[in-house]
């Protein structure tokens, strides 16, 4: 790997983490396009730390008014408690804990199958094209069916579960985190920017799980000190491209549908199956 490989990788992450397009598929496909050096373990931790900062940072506020409108409601009175934080902020800080069990779900396939799922797309990259493809006619159909009515603090413990389950399947290259809870939340009522922001808020456990995991393991390791540069530009490069990638979706799902995800799905999977059967 060079520098303008690691500034590349750094901002495909940032671009497909947030989007409902695959980041695992693009990480796969892109150095199978180009020959590259696929990306070590190291690198990968990067891009995790990356995408948890842009989160973090993104949604700090959220996260503040949450966790202290949880703990206020374990200290203050029923009356007190209403008086002082709004529907919205009570509503919310109610789904800490249906937000930590959906993670269960997802944390436990990334500990036992990841590896292996990743390892038989790394061995046959033009596999990603099926999920890219289903994933994309589901995507679409939930926006179509879905009744788009529910904010986030109106969901219920059900529909916290529903999603956290749907995020397991993220695991396989090509469907796509924010892209299966998206659809997930579509398929509970919620609006296209509400299960937008569930999507970003069940998966800053996960990232930030999934990252001090690696994080560990490379720390056991060791960095060595010709990655020390990509680790950093990788990181930073996936945090800024990240963040901006946050706010673009949040406002564009207040206004739009889901459509031109949904296309370039369909076309980035054309594209792979061409130059899988040209190399051929």
């Amino acid at each position: 790997m060079n520098l303008i490989e690691s500034i590349i990788l750094g901002i495909i992450q940032g671009l497909t983490e947030f989007l409902p397009i695959s980041s695992s598929a693009h990480l796969e496909v892109f150095p199978w396009f180009f020959g590259w050096e696929t990306p070590g373990l190291t690198f990968d931790v990067s891009l995790h730390l990356g995408t948890l900062v842009a989160l973090l940072l993104y949604f700090w506020r959220d996260w503040y008014d949450m966790i202290r409108a949880y703990i206020a409601s374990k200290r203050m009175s029923k009356d007190d408690y209403i008086a002082k934080f709004t529907d919205e902020q009570r509503g919310n800080a109610s789904l800490i804990w249906p937000i930590i069990i959906a993670c269960i779900p997802a944390g436990l396939a990334g500990v036992f199958l990841e590896d292996t799922l990743i390892a038989s797309f790394r061995e046959h990259t033009v596999y990603v094209v099926f999920p890219l493809v289903v994933l994309g006619i589901i995507l679409l159909a939930a926006d179509r069916k879905g009744k788009k009515v529910k904010s986030m603090e109106e969901m219920s413990v059900v529909d916290c579960l529903i999603i956290g389950v749907a995020q397991a399947f993220a695991l396989i290259p090509g469907v796509s985190r924010s892209g299966i809870t998206i659809t997930a939340g579509l398929l509970c009522g919620l609006k296209r920017d509400a299960a937008a922001k569930f999507s970003f808020f069940l998966g800053s456990p996960i990232i930030l799980g999934a990252a001090v995991y690696k994080l560990m393991e490379v720390f056991i390791n060791g960095i060595p000190a010709s990655e020390v540069s990509f680790f950093l530009i990788g990181t930073i490069s996936a945090a800024i491209v990240g963040y901006l990638c946050i706010g673009f979706l949040m406002d564009y799902l207040k206004k739009r549908n889901v459509d031109i995800f949904v296309i370039y799905r369909f076309v980035f999977a054309a594209i792979i199956v061409m130059v899988y059967l040209q190399r051929k």
